[in-house]
């Protein structure tokens, strides 16, 4: 009987050691583990993202004030031209013709204007001799006044032909600035980016003068017209650096700067956006007009100062059920300053322990500390991870610091 007590005892107690084996083997909760980062000192560049294309600083459209038959080219793209230089011709049969016309009409109306003061001249005299002879009573009355009628309209044709001198001269000129328009010219220095004619093409100036060339004024100096949105405009100034990349060159980073902040508002789908230019230094040729440009503008820099890990500031402890907790120790106190934050660091129980700290500008990665109770080299925790059994913990709450 006894023998039965004992070895009922001892399956028991064996029972209970095997429960608290497998208890202490899966049953009992993993413990936290938290990745942190180190407060490190180092420079902080705040920038604004935008895209833009490049262009030339100043681009003229050249077009025609006449219309007519493309006789010849004188140019093509890419070719460098002087301004005044011929760039084509328009034929200019039709406006030769034009010309000479006007100079007949010119001419007739200075012949008008020769007989018109002969007239002139001869009433004068039948006027003057008249006066003579009414003296004398030799003619009648009625005769000087038809004499001083005719010397009065002789001086009213001359004072018409003299009008018509006037006008003709206006067409000639007319006719010989449109006979110096057939002959299409370089209105500046510059390069021909875009030829839109061909020899025997006709182009017609209407209402709206077609574009024959595109002439880029100097292809060594460009610029960049990019869209900033609202939110980042504020921070934007004349005069500060900007860094772009090309995809033709992907491997080089060209510099420019600012040149222009534009107040109009620029409104896509109920999206604001205003145009910052950005004058680029091409003395290499490298870039050309058009090429999509995607431009970092640096708004803001801090040398020296001390980097706080932007992961840090999303941090938020969370209980095993992956909600977040209330974190342990005192609450930071309220900062004054809108850019107050809190991170955590590990306190001397392994658990998270809030820190009131007060931020400046950040660079995506990190943030400047400007207050708070830490120091360069103190760690801050980034991450909470999944934890390991005490049993293989290497340490007491702490988990890999990098």
């Amino acid at each position: 009987m006894n023998k039965k007590i004992i070895l009922a005892l001892g399956g028991l107690l064996l029972l209970a050691l095997a429960g608290g084996g497998l208890y202490l083997l899966f049953g009992r909760p993993e413990a936290p583990v938290y990745k942190t980062a180190k407060v490190q000192r180092g420079d902080i560049i705040s920038t604004v993202s935008a895209t833009g294309n490049l262009a030339a600083v100043v681009n003229v459209q050249v077009g025609t004030q006449v219309s007519g038959t493309i006789r010849k080219i004188y140019v093509d793209y890419n070719s460098p031209v002087k301004q005044g230089q011929p760039i084509a011709q328009i034929d200019p049969a039709i406006f030769e013709a034009q010309v000479e016309q006007a100079l007949g009409n010119y001419q007739a109306a200075l012949a008008g204007v020769q007989k018109a003061k002969v007239t002139v001249a001869d009433t004068r005299r039948t006027l003057g001799r008249n006066r003579e002879l009414i003296a004398g009573d030799f003619i009648a009355r009625a005769e000087l006044d038809t004499a001083q009628t005719a010397h009065d309209s002789a001086l009213a044709a001359l004072l018409a032909a003299e009008a018509a001198v006037v006008q003709t001269s206006g067409a000639l000129n007319q006719a010989r600035t449109n006979l110096a328009y057939s002959t299409i010219r370089s209105p500046v220095d510059g390069t021909v980016v875009s030829r839109n004619v061909d020899v025997g093409q006709t182009v017609a100036a209407s209402f709206q003068t077609p574009t024959l060339f595109n002439i880029a004024q100097d292809l060594t100096r460009m610029e960049i017209d990019t869209s900033v949105d609202e939110a980042d405009i504020s921070r934007v100034k004349e005069g500060q650096t900007a860094y772009f990349t090309v995809d033709s060159y992907p491997e080089i980073r060209f510099e420019g700067q600012v040149t222009q902040v534009r107040g109009a508002p620029v409104v896509s789908q109920n999206v604001v956006t205003y145009v910052v230019v950005i004058g680029v230094d091409n003395r290499e040729l490298k870039l050309k007009p058009g090429m999509t440009a995607n431009v970092t503008l640096e708004v803001d820099h801090r040398h020296g100062v001390l980097r706080l890990p932007t992961a840090a500031l999303r941090f938020k402890p969370k209980t095993p059920g992956g909600a977040p907790a209330a974190a342990s120790g005192q609450p930071p106190a309220k900062a004054k300053s809108p850019v107050a934050r809190r991170v955590y660091v590990l306190g001397a129980d392994g658990q998270p322990t809030p820190v009131a700290v007060k931020t400046g500008i950040g660079d995506g990665n990190a943030v400047e500390l400007t207050e708070g109770d830490l120091r360069e080299g103190d760690e801050v925790i980034i991450e909470q991870a999944g934890g390991k059994k005490p049993a293989a913990a290497t340490g007491a709450g702490r988990g890999p610091r990098f």
